[in-house]
């Protein structure tokens, strides 16, 4: 079994990096950081349309390249480590999923073309307090195809088209999609730690509704969904940290102290060198998770939640190492060091934390372990 990128997928990889570091700067970054009425970089959202990586995944039917699952994972760990500022693992690993996992055909084939031409931006709205997700926990309810309810915080909901919303109906708790633009949407934008990565509370009051997947298996279809971003989300976070070695070594050779680089200090290179060990097993379980998804495999449950795990880890790991090499520079506005650290924040954050995946991955351990 082979675990690495085929030739063809390192090719894709390579020019996608080519392209973001054209494209996508750290002044990028900054530009949607220090300006309070931007949530995204649009231009950079356009571009991003315009190679057609929206519909990486999503089948040639419905307007996408059909590449599949694992070329999406390179292009997600090449966003990861530029920290695009765009609305894309909101639009493609949690609505186009849920679309393709669970979507009616005339579903699929009204909001999946949508999708992959940039037209519609998504987001999944599940939770409404703190804590792991549960059924107990959702209070939102949909009666007569009209839903009323909260959902906070949801990622990219300040700019999203279209919603995915777990609610209670007649049967049980289910998946609705709701158009934003509707009446019966407020929105209300948060402050939160990456402002790059924008959220929103949602508030619905008799928005229209419209089911999606069966009646009753809402929380079932959601952790199948979150299962999938996962492994996305995993290649984000180890792009980021990969990217947060490399700041954290040039730095340390570059750097003088003594008449000596940095980087020659034993307590130095121990921190590169935990940083680099806890990439590599992340970026290992990334790519025990991209298979998974891509074969469709029974194992997708362990892969994703041990690829969740190991990659928030990873990646608040590195940034915060990165930023202790930097030393005193690191901890000012001008170093780009707080960048990184605030998306490991937001990454560990947006399918549920560290605590949720790692209960996950124990209870998938034991079911598995007891068959």
């Amino acid at each position: 079994m082979n675990f690495d990128f085929s030739d063809d997928q390192k090719f894709l990889k390579s020019e996608a990096r080519k392209f973001l570091d054209a494209r996508c700067s750290m002044a990028v970054v900054r530009g949607v950081l220090d300006d309070p009425a931007k949530s995204h970089d649009a231009a950079l959202w356009k571009a991003v349309t315009e190679q057609g990586w929206l519909g990486a995944a999503i089948p040639e039917e419905h307007g996408g390249l059909g590449l599949g699952h694992i070329e999406l994972c390179a292009i997600a760990e090449e966003l990861g480590r530029c920290l695009a500022p765009i609305p894309f693992s909101s639009t493609v690993y949690f609505l186009a999923e849920a679309l393709m996992l669970a979507g009616s055909p005339d579903q699929k084939a009204r909001w999946l073309p949508k999708i992959a031409a940039g037209e519609a931006i998504g987001c999944f709205a599940t939770v409404e307090r703190p804590g792991v997700l549960t059924e107990a926990q959702i209070q939102a309810r949909v009666e007569a195809g009209k839903l009323t309810g909260v959902k906070i915080p949801v990622t990219d909901g300040d700019v999203a088209d279209l919603a995915v919303v777990v609610a209670r109906d007649a049967g049980g708790t289910s998946l609705f999609l709701v158009e934003l633009a509707g009446p019966g949407v407020a929105r209300e934008t948060l402050q939160t730690l990456d402002p790059t990565r924008s959220a929103a509370r949602l508030s619905f009051s008799g928005a229209a509704a419209e089911p999606l997947g069966e009646p009753g298996e809402g929380m079932a279809l959601a952790e199948a969904v979150l299962y999938r971003a996962a492994v996305l989300l995993a290649f984000e976070q180890v792009g980021g940290a990969d990217r947060a070695l490399e700041m954290g070594r040039d730095y340390a050779l570059g750097r003088y102290a003594f008449g000596r680089p940095i980087g020659s200090y034993q307590a130095i290179k121990h921190k590169l060198a935990d940083i680099y060990i806890k990439t590599e097993l992340a970026r290992s379980n990334a790519y025990y998770g991209a298979w998974a998804l891509s074969a469709g495999a029974a194992e997708l449950p362990v892969a994703a939640a041990a690829a969740r795990v190991s990659a928030s880890e990873a990646f608040w790991f590195a940034a915060k190492e990165n930023l202790q090499t930097h030393g005193g520079m690191g901890f000012t506005w001008d170093v780009d060091c707080h960048l990184f650290y605030r998306r490991a924040q937001q990454l560990g954050l947006v399918a549920g934390g560290a605590k949720a995946w790692k209960e996950r991955l124990v209870s998938q351990l034991e079911r598995r372990n007891a068959a």
